[in-house]
């Protein structure tokens, strides 16, 4: 499933589009919070799959793991937090109690911003076709 985004490119879903739209501050960290929030919890565990593919396919190294971490504000030692530092980086993140899928959230897509900036000065600087790295710096987003 697609949608249009408002330069006329596609995004996969709204998960796709949400997460890129706060790795690049289009919309805050607690606004994506606030949409994931109001999901229902097996929506929730969904996106949480997404959003480990995202990191996964940024490859995130363990420096962007501890970056993430801090830019999160969860605790180093939370669960969340300890996956995806380690080495490999851990992404069982649905099988984490439900409790922990909101901290889990914050990491995943905190380690995600990270890893997608370091990626997008080096790998597609200059010469990036992907919708995702070329979202409109446009105001915040509910």
């Amino acid at each position: 499933m697609t949608e249009p985004s408002s330069d006329g490119r596609a995004f996969r879903c709204e998960t796709e589009r949400v997460v890129n739209e706060i790795a690049q501050g289009v919309r805050t960290l607690d606004a994506g919070v606030s949409w994931f929030s109001g999901l229902a919890p097996t929506r929730q565990q969904e996106v949480l799959q997404e959003v480990a593919g995202y990191a996964m396919q940024a490859h995130i190294t363990t420096a962007d793991g501890r970056a993430g971490v801090a830019r999160s504000g969860v605790k180093p030692t939370a669960n969340p937090s300890v996956m995806i530092c380690m080495e490999p980086p851990r992404y069982g993140f649905v099988g984490l109690p439900s409790a922990e899928h909101l901290k889990a959230f914050r990491v995943l897509v905190s380690v995600f911003a990270v890893a997608d900036a370091r990626r997008r000065e080096t790998n597609c600087k200059g010469a990036c076709g992907h919708a995702w790295h070329n979202l409109p710096a446009a105001t915040e987003q509910p």
